[in-house]
């Protein structure tokens, strides 16, 4: 079958060909488009994109091999790319949107957490905690809580965060 003078075989190439190149720009400039998915994931331009990639490349698998008329080799690829780019979209595009890829911390969100003192901790002086996160290893001025010294290897809980330097007491873990 031809289409405006070329054939099913050459249409699908090309659709596959440019619709891989938005692909990779969409990579590259995927920000400046980002909202307009927000309303309804179907218009999602990754999911755009993935759909006519898909298509396209299982009609010219499909045209190539030439197993039915072009025109169930269409309504095949349809079935096929919309098949595959909702796969892409619930397994991936989903999981990705909700994952937490955030490694930072907040001074407030310190407050409770339990540590280890690397450095003494003097009356009315400074010494130095490090607090182990899921993010890592975190380490902070400390000052006693109530300006008490504290000794190395000790474990602390922080107390108050203020100006950058934790507020700490000794913890002691209670058996009830």
């Amino acid at each position: 079958m031809t289409l405006f003078g070329y054939s099913l075989e050459q249409i699908f190439l090309v659709v596959l060909i440019f619709a891989g190149l938005a692909t990779v720009l969409v990579m590259f400039f995927g920000d400046a488009v980002e909202g307009i998915g927000e309303g309804l994931p179907i218009f999602n331009p990754s999911v755009i994109l993935s759909f006519i990639t898909l298509m396209s490349a299982a009609g010219f698998i499909l045209e190539k091999l030439a197993w039915f008329s072009s025109v169930w080799n269409i309504i095949a690829a349809c079935i096929i790319g919309a098949i595959l780019s909702s796969i892409f979209y619930l397994f991936v595009l989903v999981p990705l949107r909700s994952a937490d890829v955030s490694l930072a911390y907040t001074e407030e969100s310190l407050g409770g957490q339990l540590g280890r003192v690397i450095v003494p901790i003097p009356v009315d002086g400074f010494g130095e905690v490090v607090i182990e996160t899921t993010s890592g290893m975190i380490s902070k001025r400390a000052t006693g809580y109530d300006n008490e010294a504290i000794d190395y290897d000790e474990t602390v809980l922080v107390v108050d965060v203020k100006d950058g330097t934790l507020f700490v007491r000794t913890y002691e873990k209670k058996f009830v």
